[in-house]
């Protein structure tokens, strides 16, 4: 969808994400057939099949959301703020917006996940935390041992881009809890230089962490549903 903004065709999965897209429609298809079959627990399994619909969703946007920060940055060449083109403000502005709008995307989207698998894997992390996070349902996995075929990869995942995520979380929580995250760095050279002229931050590494939020996202999504469609198959 994102693409036509910068006069590309919609992109086509492939490779690992185009596995992940696979495994998501057939756990739907799975869980509608068992709806279908079970009258009994047909709300339980139309649930699951609409949760694991909007993931497929916010997978797609959220990819897309981090193609589009990337292209926007891309053309920014000044590192002042005040020597920016016309052009370039309006390319900045475009890529805070997509890029602030992938780094929520991020947790929303793993928040999401963690729902599905507790229901669906009957881990009941709400005894640990009422309001529970991703991140507090797989503790509770590694803590209590359950399904550990499944919580080794999504482990695995989190502590190899956890420096990333650990990043992404802090701009979340500023652009939510306190500020625009994109200020920040603003407020900082201001208070130093009295007000003086604002130099960009360096949009590189946060280009860097959209990846690593992409690659563990993407990756914790492919681990899940593919041990949730065998999962599935076992407990018919």
């Amino acid at each position: 969808m994102l693409r036509v903004l910068f006069g590309e065709r919609p992109r086509e999965w492939t490779g690992m994400p185009l596995e992940t897209a696979r495994s998501i429609e057939a756990f739907a298809r799975r869980c509608a057939d068992l709806a279908d079959r079970r009258p009994e627990q047909a709300k339980k399994y139309r649930t699951y099949a609409i949760w694991a619909e909007g993931l497929l969703r916010s997978m797609d946007e959220l990819e897309q959301s981090c193609y589009a920060a990337k292209k926007y940055a891309q053309r920014i060449t000044h590192s002042r703020i005040d020597d920016f083109t016309d052009d370039e403000r309006i390319s900045y502005d475009r890529h805070v917006y997509f890029d602030k709008n992938a780094y929520i995307r991020f947790f929303a989207l793993l928040d999401k996940l963690g729902t599905l698998l507790n229901q669906l894997l009957d881990l009941r992390t709400e005894r640990m935390k009422a309001h529970y996070s991703y991140f507090t349902m797989l503790r509770n996995m590694n803590q209590n041992g359950l399904h550990s075929e499944l919580a080794k990869p999504l482990n695995e995942l989190k502590e190899q881009h956890q420096r990333a995520m650990s990043r992404l979380r802090s701009r979340r929580n500023i652009e939510i809890h306190q500020m625009n995250a994109e200020l920040r760095d603003d407020l900082s050279q201001s208070l130093a230089n009295n007000g003086g002229s604002r130099t960009l931050e360096n949009l590189g590494p946060n280009m860097e962490d959209l990846d690593r939020g992409w690659a563990m996202v993407q990756g914790s999504l492919h681990a899940a549903f593919r041990y949730a469609c065998a999962y599935l198959r076992r407990t018919e």
